[in-house]
């Protein structure tokens, strides 16, 4: 479980985020939705220690986040930020290998180069493990930065907006591989996302904040409301039931 208690970071005086106070429950699909600025990836990245939170506690799988060391916290969460600052000469299977870093320091076993092999076959990258970074497609590249957090093969997976610059069709593909991550592999998901309908059609549970603030929590079923959307994202949004599902029309 991630648990929040009284978690704040304050930028200004007049802007603050927090304080929060939400569990995220082991295992399922879990995402973050609201406006530009409402605090979601500050929260994501507190809650993977990438940004220092000025009050509260965050406690992951037993571990507090403040205090546990890097190297133990490394094997229960992994987290890929907006932007990455990998270098374009690194081959996908180079790139993926460091997801085995908090064991093998470096040091790659054979069993470390079976699970790089596991994740680069389960977001079909087979193909490209050998092609620098530079000579992939947008959503080839995103797919290889997944499977390296995904080789980490921490409980936990925190993902900030890993849709950013992806097409629909490619959008669609790795809300699929994240799922099957999900189901299959029994890992607990969190990403901040900006499309509703992605986070609809693909979540378990949706949290949604505005002004720095969690307003609600809940299934695709208490949140994908007409008028929970409309005042969380301050313009008219209607909420229709489609063969799909619930799916967020806007005005």
């Amino acid at each position: 479980m991630i648990k929040l208690e009284n978690v704040t970071k304050y930028y200004s005086d007049e802007t603050v985020i927090g304080p929060l106070n939400f569990e995220i429950k082991e295992g399922g699909f879990n995402s973050i939705i609201g406006p530009n600025g409402a605090g979601k990836s500050t929260t994501l990245l507190m809650i993977g220690r990438l940004l220092d939170m000025d009050t509260g506690k965050i406690n992951v799988g037993g571990m507090d986040v403040s205090s546990c060391p890097s190297e133990e916290l490394a094997k229960v969460l992994s987290i890929l930020r907006q932007e990455n600052n990998f270098t374009s000469r690194l081959t996908v299977k180079q790139l993926v290998s460091f997801g085995r870093y908090p064991y093998s320091k470096g040091r790659l076993t054979e069993r470390d180069m079976e699970i790089i092999d596991k994740y680069i076959n389960f977001l079909e990258l087979k193909a490209f493990e050998n092609r620098y970074l530079d000579e992939l497609s947008g959503g080839e590249r995103q797919r290889a930065y997944v499977a390296m957090v995904l080789a980490q093969n921490t409980k936990y997976v925190l993902l900030d907006e890993p849709l950013n610059n992806l097409d629909i069709a490619r959008s669609v593909n790795m809300m699929k591989y994240l799922r099957k991550a999900c189901d299959e592999l029994g890992r607990t998901i969190v990403l901040v996302i900006h499309d509703i309908n992605f986070a609809a059609t693909f979540s378990d549970r949706i949290f949604a904040m505005k002004n720095g603030k969690l307003i609600l929590e809940g299934s695709v079923d208490e949140v994908m409301d007409s008028k929970i959307l409309s005042d969380i994202f301050e313009t008219k949004i209607n909420v229709i039931d489609s063969p799909y599902g619930k799916i967020a029309m806007y005005n």
